[in-house]
């Protein structure tokens, strides 16, 4: 069973940067795609970044040019900086990963960006 670990969530100031890590484990393939999903209060989870095994990557339009989302050497895990922070950033930021068709989930760290 594969088990994500999310760390790195915080409060921070408008204008600021905080990177978010993930890690896999309980299994000794390179997953396919790994990536961080959102979710305020009272909205719905939205996709924030995802990247392949291939380094292909995918940004939503509300983070593109500010946030970056990358996997360090180690195979399965996957590294969000964010900068230029903004209030409506503020979410519960969740690790996702697919491979062979199955979802797997982090349990969320939280980030606050004050105004």
């Amino acid at each position: 069973q594969v088990r994500l670990v999310e760390s790195g969530g915080g409060l921070v100031q408008a204008g600021g940067t905080l990177t978010l890590s993930c890690a896999a484990s309980g299994t000794i393939f390179t997953l396919y795609r790994m990536g961080w999903y959102r979710q305020a209060p009272g909205k719905q989870r939205e996709l924030v970044g995802t990247i392949t095994n291939g380094a292909s990557t995918y940004y939503a339009d509300s983070v593109k040019g500010r946030f970056t989302i990358s996997r360090p050497n180690a195979k399965n895990t996957v590294s969000l900086q964010m900068n230029s922070l903004k209030p409506e950033d503020t979410a519960l930021y969740y690790c996702h990963a697919l491979n062979s068709g199955i979802s797997y989930w982090g349990q969320g760290t939280q980030v606050t960006v004050s105004s």
